[in-house]
Formats: structure tokens, sequence, C-alpha cells
């Protein structure tokens, strides 16, 4: 489950280090190519909302394998797209299929104890976040070697790939909601009014997302930039330096079953906030800037997996629907980031991106104090 988490989930953030070659092929400003990024993640957010819960009402494992293989066919149309339009509409569809990792989660949840939960989930969610910074690792090399396309090309395979693979080892996962699709839906809008702590976790994660969002979608524009004139590549490898963020995903499971998951989030917001200001006075220089990018994705992490934690604690039945309802206010936020991200960087480059993301973390941790009151 976190081999293939990390596989799929990878299908979003292939393009962020592509979005400068990309805006070269199109003949298009740096602003107009990171809209490539935010699309994804409306698309990611669509699957999420409408058919995430579906994980609570079909049998799970013909579902993934149908995700999967639509995820193959649209990564091969990003491949194929002759036009920008053609991209951004691809895009859209590479999102909401790769909805994958959001249903093996909530499974994985309800095969562990009480006891241990919060580790199976940070287990789970470090081959998730892996996925996240080394597509880019992996797609910084590819495009700068082979071209943007050649990156989707690849996605589209490993996607048939891990298709055949579970197709063979994933058991059979039947949920037991007995009520119709349109039920399904409504019942989101009961678990929100109904459970406090899922609307405080819910709105934390949008802000925190926001924040890691505008950060890694304009990373490659600041590389570019005359700081660094770095190309694709490099700005592939700092998700090395962020795969690093695995370990503690590890580490806030633990602590979410040890001392509680507010001990973890909190600390993992600080380490979050630190990490923009170090950024914003250090950014332009290299030791300084990867400091930063280890601090920022240990702190998110910390963060995300202690509120994941939280919620699958909360009603067991509902697990796929708990998980909607945060994940797809975790993505509003990623694609609201990442669209002012772009904005912020065309307006006022690397500060303008540091501020912005700054806020946001600040966001998180007030609105965090303020539900816990």
């Amino acid at each position: 489950m976190s081999v293939t988490c990390g596989l799929v989930v990878a299908n979003i953030y292939y393009n962020q280090p592509l979005l400068a070659e990309i805006a070269r092929d199109f003949r298009l400003s740096e602003s107009q190519a990171s809209l490539v990024a935010t699309i994804t993640q409306v698309g990611y957010t669509l699957g999420l909302l409408f058919v995430v819960p579906l994980g609570d009402k079909r049998e799970r494992k013909s579902l993934i394998l149908a995700l999967l293989l639509c995820a193959a066919v649209w990564m091969a149309g990003a491949a194929f797209a002759p036009t920008f339009l053609l991209l951004a509409g691809a895009s859209l569809l590479i999102g909401l299929f790769s909805a994958v990792p959001q249903l093996l989660i909530p499974m994985a949840a309800s095969l562990a104890s009480e006891e241990e939960r919060g580790r199976v989930v940070g287990r789970i969610m470090s081959g998730l976040l892996i996925g996240v910074l080394l597509s880019r690792t992996i797609s910084g090399y590819v495009g700068a070697h082979f071209g943007w396309r050649t990156m989707f090309w690849v996605g589209a395979a490993v996607m048939v790939l891990i298709t055949a693979v579970l197709a063979r080892m994933l058991p059979r996962n039947q949920p037991h909601f007995p009520g119709s699709y349109g039920s399904l839906l409504r019942s989101l809008g009961t678990l929100i009014r109904d459970l406090p702590v899922l609307r405080r976790s819910a709105l934390v994660g949008l802000c925190l997302f926001a924040g890691f969002s505008a950060f890694w979608t304009t990373l490659v524009f600041f590389l570019e930039s005359p700081a660094y004139r770095y190309g694709s590549e490099v700005a592939g490898l700092f998700g090395l330096i962020g795969a690093s963020g695995a370990f503690a995903a590890s580490f806030a499971g633990k602590s979410a079953d040890r001392k509680g998951p507010d001990y973890a989030l909190n600390l993992g917001v600080l380490l979050f906030m630190s990490a923009y200001v170090v950024l914003a006075f250090g950014g332009q220089y290299l030791l300084v800037l990867v400091l930063g990018v280890l601090v920022l994705d240990v702190g998110q992490q910390m963060a995300h997996i202690s509120n994941q934690a939280r919620i699958f604690s909360l009603l067991p039945e509902a697990r796929s629907r708990l998980n909607t309802v945060y994940m797809t206010a975790c993505f509003i936020g990623a694609s609201l980031g990442s669209l002012l991200g772009g904005q912020a960087w065309a307006l006022f480059h690397w500060w303008g991106v540091c501020g912005l993301g700054l806020s946001f973390v600040v966001a998180a941790y007030l609105a965090n104090r303020w539900y816990a009151r």
C-alpha cells in the first residue's frame, strides 16, 4: 500500500519541475504555466470529493484498479497534448483519477489496532511523501535530458504496471454502506456538521497545504532566476532533500500514538513557520535554502500525519468519507497555494512567495488554537 501510494501520488507532482520547460514549449509566461500544477490539484480535489467516498460503498479493489487504468490513459494524453488547452484538460483528469492513495490510507487505518493506528498511517504516508518528493527529482532529471513529454509517457507505463501488480496482490475489500451514492455524498455534510474535530483538522490542513504548495510550485522559477540560474534537473533534486520528511511521518505517527495528535501537530506547525522565516531571509544562499526545505517538509509532514490520525479515530465506519472531507480541504488549499504562489512570484518574486506561505502557516496555527478553546 505504501509503495502504491507513492507511485500514484507522483502523477500530481511530475509537472512542477517541468513548468519552465512547458512555458517555453507553449510560449507562455511562468504564471500561466503554473496553472498546470493548479489544475492537476483541482482534479485531485474533485477525485477526493466525488470518487473517494465510494470507498465506503463499493468494493475497493475493483474501484482502485479502474482508477489506475484511467490515470494511465490521461497520463498518455498529457504526453501527446499538442496544445496547452489539451494539456490542461488532461492534467485535470490525471488529478481526478489519481485519488487512489486516499482510498488505501483509510483501508490501512481500518486494518490497524487503535494503539497502532497513528504508526500505520505514518508508515503509509511515508511512502506517499517519498512519492511526492522523489517524483520531482525524477521528473526534473527526465525533463532535462529527454523532454517534459517523456515524463508523462513514463508515468503512464508505471500506472499500467502497478495495476497489473495490484490485480494479483491486493485483497478484495467490501464496505457496508447501504445507501445510494447521493446519500453517501449528502452524509459528508452531516459529518462536517456533527464533528467539530473534523472541521478543525480540515481548516488547519487547508492552510498548511496552501503554504506547502505555494513553495513547491514556484521553487523551479526561483532556481532558474538570476539568484541561481539552475535548470529543472536541480529543481528536481530538491525533492531528495524533502524526502527526509518521510522519516518525520513515521515519528509523527508514533508521537500521535504516545502523546496525542495535538503535540506533533503544534510542533510541526512551529517548524513550518520557522522554515519560511529562514527561506525568506536566506533563500539566496544554497545551504540555507537546503536547510529551509528540510525543515519545511519535516514540519508539514508532522502536522499532516497528526491531523489525519486525529480524524481516523472518530468514526471507524466512515473513514473514507472522513478522509474525503479532510483531504478535499487540503487540496483546495494546495490548489489555492499554487494559484496564489504563481501570482506572488510574478508580482513580488521570492519575498512574495515566502510572505504568502508564512501567512498561510500562521493562519493554520491560529485556527488550531482557536478551535482548541
